[in-house]
């Protein structure tokens, strides 16, 4: 070849740029981001829109379904609208067709958003508006507490200031902090006070309005002077608010003081944050789309003693649930397997080859091959992960073949006597197209995965891109650097003949395993001539061996992605509806008491709770299902060395909790951060989605499926996800004799506002500290305390011009009725969500039991309503049916590769009769060792295809030359398996070995290559099996009935066509 002539004429240009890729390679490595999972890059656009007070199903009716009209008729290439209406937060998220232009999206939902701001309720600010990427995931956590200072003074310090310290950091992303208590300067109101002065709570607020304000005034020029001009228009001390006056009369002046306390005060509080029991405020660290994990975390640690040292005196911080010394670790496992497999894979090849020269070169076309790949990934835009680690870990076996077929055609060459430049050049040429095509098929099966869908076409195309471009460089390399190197370091090389054996330790265990390798090539051949003297017993036997592989896969099972122990259990409490917030801790408190006596101390190492619902940004951009003050989250993060598994841990806290607390319902979500990514913001991993407008009759299919899908076995934590029964007092004003006293509905509403909530989200006033220069705004509010019974509020007293002040029970009807905590919407419809988890069995096994259940719930819903499964059993159904069709694709274009290359219809039909034998070894190893199938194993039998077709191709292209030399059909197989079985074993133990430590699954996170592992090793075993016996009958049957006539003479060309270099390169083998 001309690239081989070109390399040995100029060496050192070839030793250079492989220098210069070694220097690219570690400058890259160095600069590509590190994650745990390749980038998910599912277009996704949040909005969030936020008006305090309000109920739910006013959010719903008044904020959340106008604004899907809009975004529907406004916004382009749009898959789907989802929505959730909470108290006070509106939550929408706009599902974009893939391929969807994002920056062009963003700029519709705003302009949508925007116009639409004068139609909302009064007071209403502008929307929130963000992307949503499933790999923005808490990677770590900031507990912040003290004993010495108050829950508002800390989360005022971690909101103004450590937020803004860390912004500096980049990729990352802050949400609202948790915990704690915001910071508000309270006017607490005096009921009986105002009834005393005949005032209302509005008159109060009207008051604080007028006397604080910010307002621009200007300068005066006086003389030679300009001066500009102040004002006193807000208090510089808090407790001046006090000296406001309301109003005047009779000579009398009616101050803020005689009718309500002003002080520097805190909101009422939603959510608390504790760890280990004490309060705190946490703030979680999110990585942006892109970012590195471990950059991120690492940068974020390094701000941690500037934090501390900054602090003010008494704060304690505390770095929690770090998830990039998960990430760390499974990427660090990963290297090291790799590196066991590079050296192990080595070690073979010097058994085989018997020379240390050799093996060296051999050698040095790993770490090569691995740093092209990672180049052209990285110009991609990829990062280095655990798929694309994985990739190359599994083509570290296949990454020697190249170079050891051709080291190993230059050693027969020289055998013959040629000298060493003309054998590099006759053995390079003689391998070029059967190694090319090999190369070829391997990379070619990695089609299959372009037809993936969702975050499995994502996480597992760069596995595939990272194969393929590693086995074609080596390819490369094999016709460039290993020439070179081969005419430098076997120049003084002794060439034994044969039967000689040396005197180094090298040669003699090379000789003694040859020895006994020619004994084991004795049996095969003896075996392989059985085979072919009784070809209908091996047709049967391989017939059953097939019939029983298919009935052993229903018992292997699936799941979409093995189940990871990152050593964190994530547990959902709530409390019955209509839990107020301190009762809820208390609820929680005896639950981790539960906790720690089911969990010993050395297992554990924080409890880190979460309660309430969290503000409107936190819920647009993680996976929290906290939404009421009934509800909230237990992070159990588990230690090291614990003494059981996560999964363990799981099991025995799901089967004790419900029955210690029959009062509190308890669902795990996941804790690690692949299954948050894949999961793509659901809290489980099987959520059936009902949508319509008859909200009664999806409401009791709902429950009624809740009711079945709990009698599958395998299904836990099986739970209707809304709560739609929370209890609510209805005001029923009497607008007719309302209007007799002077008074109207916003009169009555005004004032109740200031009752029960605060007027900071209708009519906001603000007070800037004179000192630190923040503003914080001023509620007039009810302090809690006081609306502690339906007297409270029956007994408010509201002035009217026409009959003196009246108290709300005139004017006003109580009623006790039920609302729903929050309201879900699918494409505008109301949606109800039926979420369960699998234990103890296999996704599969119990979607299949639920899919029957949705067809039957299907068939029962009114017209226009639908169902459907989502969530990870969506995922698994649409990945296996995906990587289905893409299999069979890449099966079809490896054979028209193989058609045109052998010009034969059948030659590459025996060729695949090897890949039954990969799926029957894939089923056994998978079945042995209780591993499912899921998209890595099936990643893994992929992968297992292409090298079982490379290997075939060298059986029967060799037999096929040997057939057109003269022997008969019988006589070529016998032969051809005589002659490949060297390479053949060579190639498969190559990546069995490759393999082995992989398919352990040791280090952290090491769960999903395992399965992919233990997939190639089933698959390359029975396919080599396959190779070695199975495709050699079927040869000799298929080929005796081809044709065997000369091709015309006046077509043949007189230089060496593909067939004879073929049969050079399979004679070198």
């Amino acid at each position: 070849m001309w690239i081989v002539r070109l390399a040995l004429r100029r060496p050192y240009t070839f030793v250079v740029m492989s220098l210069l890729l070694i220097v690219a390679g570690i400058y890259t490595i160095r600069q590509t981001p590190t994650d745990i999972l390749p980038e998910v890059d599912i277009p996704v656009i949040s909005v969030v829109w936020t008006y305090g007070g309000l109920p739910a199903q006013q959010v719903e009716q008044q904020i959340t379904q106008f604004s899907e009209y809009s975004l529907a008729g406004n916004v382009s290439d749009i898959q789907s609208i989802q929505s959730e209406s909470f108290d006070g937060v509106s939550v929408i998220r706009v599902f974009l067709q893939p391929g969807a232009d994002v920056a062009a999206a963003m700029a519709q939902v705003t302009a949508a958003s925007q116009t639409i701001v004068r139609r909302m309720p009064p007071g209403i600010m502008p929307p929130i508006i963000l992307r949503y990427t499933a790999s923005s995931v808490p990677i770590l956590q900031l507990a912040f507490s003290s004993d010495t200072l108050s829950e508002s003074e800390i989360f005022d310090y971690v909101n103004q200031r450590v937020r803004t310290m860390l912004s500096v950091v980049r990729g990352s992303r802050f949400p609202f902090p948790a915990g704690g208590k915001v910071r508000q300067i309270a006017v607490d109101l005096d009921l009986a006070a105002l009834r005393a002065h005949g005032l209302s709570p509005t008159d109060v607020n009207l008051a604080i309005s007028a006397q604080n304000l910010t307002l621009p005034t200007g300068a005066a020029k006086i003389g030679e002077r300009e001066y500009r001009i102040s004002l006193n228009s807000s208090p510089e001390a808090i407790a001046a608010l006090n000296d406001i006056p309301i109003q005047t009369s009779a000579g009398r002046t009616i101050y803020v003081r005689d009718v309500a306390y002003v002080h520097d005060g805190y909101a009422v509080q939603t959510n608390i944050a504790r760890r280990d029991g004490k309060r705190s405020v946490v703030l979680s660290v999110m990585k942006t789309s892109g970012a590195s994990t471990t950059e991120v975390a690492a940068r974020v640690k390094e701000l941690v003693p500037v934090i501390r040292a900054s602090a003010p005196k008494g704060l304690v911080v505390e770095l929690l649930s770090d998830q990039s010394k998960f990430v760390t670790r499974a990427i660090d496992g990963l290297l090291v397997e790799g590196l066991i497999a590079a050296l192990l894979t080595a070690a073979m090849i010097l058994l085989f080859l018997g020379s240390l020269r050799s093996t060296l070169i051999v050698a040095i076309s790993i770490p090569l091959s691995v740093i092209i790949a990672l180049l052209c990934m990285r110009a991609l835009g990829a990062t280095i992960n655990v798929m694309t680690l994985g990739g190359l870990a599994l083509a570290v076996g296949i990454l020697v073949d190249d170079a050891t077929v051709e080291i190993e055609n230059i050693h027969r060459n020289l055998a013959m006597g040629k000298r060493l430049t003309k054998a590099i050049l006759d053995g390079a040429q003689q391998i070029a197209v059967p190694a090319l095509v090999a190369s070829m098929c391997i990379s070619v099966v990695f089609v299959s995965v372009v037809f993936l869908e969702g975050p499995a076409r994502f996480i597992f195309m760069p596995m595939g891109m990272a194969v393929g471009f590693s086995v074609m460089a080596s390819y490369l390399l094999s016709r460039t650097i290993v020439p070179t190197l081969v005419q430098y370091l076997l120049r003084n090389e002794v060439h034994q003949e044969e039967g000689e054996v040396g005197h180094g330790l090298i040669a003699r265990v090379h000789h003694r395993f040859n020895q006994g390798f020619e004994r084991l090539r004795g049996h095969y051949i003896a075996l392989l001539d059985w085979s072919l003297q009784h070809r209908r017993v091996v047709l049967l036997v391989f017939g059953l061996s097939v019939t029983a592989a298919a009935g052993l896969t229903p018992l292997v099972g699936q799941d979409f992605f093995p189940t990871i122990d990152a050593g964190e259990v994530r547990l959902h409490v709530t409390a019955p509806p209509g839990t107020r917030i301190e009762e809820t801790e208390r609820w929680f408190s005896r639950v981790e008491e539960q906790i720690r006596a089911l969990v010993p101390e050395q297992d554990r190492e924080s409890i880190l709770d979460q309660i309430g619902m969290p503000g409107g940004y936190n819920l647009s951009i993680t996976d929290s299902s906290n939404v009421s003050s009934s509800d909230g989250e237990i992070l159990l993060s588990l230690s090291d060395h614990r003494s059981q598994s996560t999964q363990d841990t799981v099991r025995l806290l799901r089967k004790t909790l419900p029955h210690t607390f029959p009062e509190l319902s308890f669902y795990f979500q996941p804790a690690d951060i692949v299954t948050q990514i894949l999961n793509f913001g659901l809290p489980s991993p099987i959520d059936v989605q009902i949508s319509g407008a008859a909200r009664d009759a999806t409401y009791a299919a709902a429950k009624k499926l809740v009711s079945d899908l709990r009698q599958v076995p395998g299904a836990v934590d099986v739970h209707l996800h809304q709560i739609v029964a929370a209890p609510r007092l209805h005001m029923d004003v009497d607008r007719l004799r309302a209007s007799e006293v002077g008074l109207t509905e916003r009169d009555v509403a005004s004032n109740l506002l200031l009752l029960v909530s605060s007027s900071s989200q209708v009519s906001p006033t603000f007070w800037t500290d004179a000192k630190t220069g923040n503003a914080y705004p001023v509620a007039l509010q009810v302090p809690e305390y006081r609306v502690d019974s339906l007297d409270a509020l029956q007994t408010l007293a509201m002035p009217s011009g026409k009959a003196g002040q009246k108290l709300f029970v005139d004017l006003a009807a109580i009623q006790r009725k039920t609302t729903p905590v929050f309201v879900s919407h699918t494409n505008v419809q109301p949606t109800y969500n039926v979420r369960a988890d699998v234990q103890d069995t296999d996704l599969g096994t119990v979607t299949t039991q639920l899919e029957a259940l949705v067809k039957k719930y299907r068939a029962q819903l009114p017209a226009g309503s639908t169902i459907s499964v989502r969530g990870q059993a969506a995922s698994m159904k649409e990945g296996f049916a995906s990587l289905s069709l893409g299999l069979s694709i890449a099966a079809l274009l490896v054979y028209a590769l193989m058609v045109i290359n052998f010009q034969s219809w059948s030659i590459p039909f025996i060729i695949l009769m090897a890949l039954p034998g990969a799926g029957i070894g894939i089923v056994l190893s998978l079945f042995a060792t209780s591993t499912t199938f899921s998209i890595p194993s099936l990643m893994g039998a992929v992968m297992s295809i292409g090298v079982a077709t490379a290997n075939s191709i060298l059986v029967v292209t060799f037999a096929n030359e040997q057939r057109q030399s003269g022997m008969s059909a019988r006589q070529a197989a016998l032969e051809a398996g005589r002659v490949r079985l060297r390479p053949v074993m060579m190639t498969a133990l190559a990546m069995l070995i490759g393999m082995m430590p992989m398919s352990l699954g040791l280090g952290e996170g090491g769960e999903q290559n395992a399965a992919l592992g233990r997939a190639v090793i089933g698959g390359l075993l029975g396919a080599t099996l396959a190779t070695l016996l199975f495709v050699p009958v079927v040869y000799s049957l298929v080929a005796a009935r081809t044709d065997d006539s000369e091709p015309d003479p006046d077509l043949m060309e007189p230089s060496v066509g593909l067939a004879s270099a073929q049969a050079a390169v399979l004679e070198a083998q």
